[in-house]
């Protein structure tokens, strides 16, 4: 008897426990997706707006079956940690993040929710995953590739647009992970092309006036930008000066050239946060992030502002125009 009674009290808690978890694993109940920006809404929205593309492409339907939270860091990438913090209290099923800061930052609050990186700078230099091929945690995504002599390809395709080059400025952020084997790489790029590189350190938007105003001291002849979410927030402002210190200038993102740089050759960012969707799609369907292969970018578009080079006074030369992915009239 008192084997039965145990057995019925058993068999009537596991009964009433199933609803609760049937619904947790109910089909129909909307999966929730974190979105972590390193900009801000008003510059970036496009890239989640890419992203809610690739997710309508799988059959995703916003409000229905996928929930969408997301957040912004503004171009702080000390924000990272607490909104991160913010999207694990909401309990998302699954975080998208961008930025190698972003990503960083994901893994130190160490998370066990898959995490979908986006323009990642050397996930593995940076120790983001045990390899490119077999991620081994919960983290994987998509890179910027800038680990490919992506640097040496913009200076390259630089001093050909506009010769001479004497005297390059280059604007980095010394304390973006990711970023100083980088800024080696446009030493070595520098120093092929007989270019005399000169770095300018900036870590706060506070110090682009005072940097830019060293560049016009110094004559510099040509200005290129490393990619952080530093530079890219402030991309307005830095073509802004570039335009007033008459610098031409080589960008990192596509994006700096539709806001009035002179030139910008990379991959397009918003392809890869729509790509991203395929990769949250796989995840919420069953696969682990450490088995997906962290991707690269298998487009890269060079992008000429021929406004901007109007007014610099520049020809750009018409190899250069005919390698243009679009130009800018």
């Amino acid at each position: 008897m008192t084997t039965r009674r145990a057995f019925l009290g058993t068999l009537a808690g596991s009964l009433l426990a199933l609803p609760l978890a049937a619904r947790a694993q109910e089909p129909g109940k909307p999966r929730r997706i974190g979105f972590l920006e390193a900009g801000a809404p008003a510059a970036n929205r496009h890239f989640l707006e890419a992203f809610k593309r690739g997710l309508r492409e799988l059959g995703y339907v916003e409000g229905q079956n996928v929930v969408i939270v997301d957040r912004w860091a503004d171009g702080q990438v000390d924000r990272f940690p607490a909104l991160l913090n913010e999207l694990i209290e909401l309990k998302v099923d699954i975080i998208v993040v961008a930025a190698t800061a972003g990503a960083v930052a994901a893994r130190a609050v160490g998370t066990t929710i898959p995490v979908v990186f986006v323009g990642v700078q050397d996930p593995l230099g940076v120790g983001l995953v045990a390899s490119l091929g077999r991620p081994g945690g919960n983290l994987t995504g998509f890179s910027q590739a800038e680990e490919d002599g992506l640097v040496g390809k913009r200076l390259e395709l630089f001093k050909e647009a506009v010769p001479p080059m004497p005297r390059l400025a280059l604007i980095w952020n010394p304390t973006a992970p990711g970023l100083a084997p980088r800024l080696n790489e446009a030493r070595t790029a520098a120093a092929k092309f007989g270019v005399s590189l000169r770095p300018f350190e900036v870590s706060d938007a506070k110090e682009l006036d005072g940097a830019f105003a060293e560049m016009t001291r110094e004559r510099m002849t040509g200005l290129m930008v490393l990619a952080d979410p530093l530079t890219v927030r402030n991309r307005a402002q830095i073509v802004d000066l570039a335009a007033k210190a008459r610098l031409p200038g080589m960008y990192p993102f596509l994006e700096f050239a539709r806001t009035g740089g002179l030139m910008a050759y990379g991959p397009s960012v918003p392809e890869l946060f729509r790509r991203a969707a395929g990769y949250v799609d796989k995840i919420l369907k069953g696969a682990k992030p450490a088995d997906l292969p962290v991707e690269q970018p298998t487009k890269f578009e060079l992008i000429i502002n021929l406004k901007t080079a109007k007014a610099l006074g520049l020809t750009i030369p018409r190899r250069i125009l005919a390698r243009a992915d679009e130009l800018i009239q």
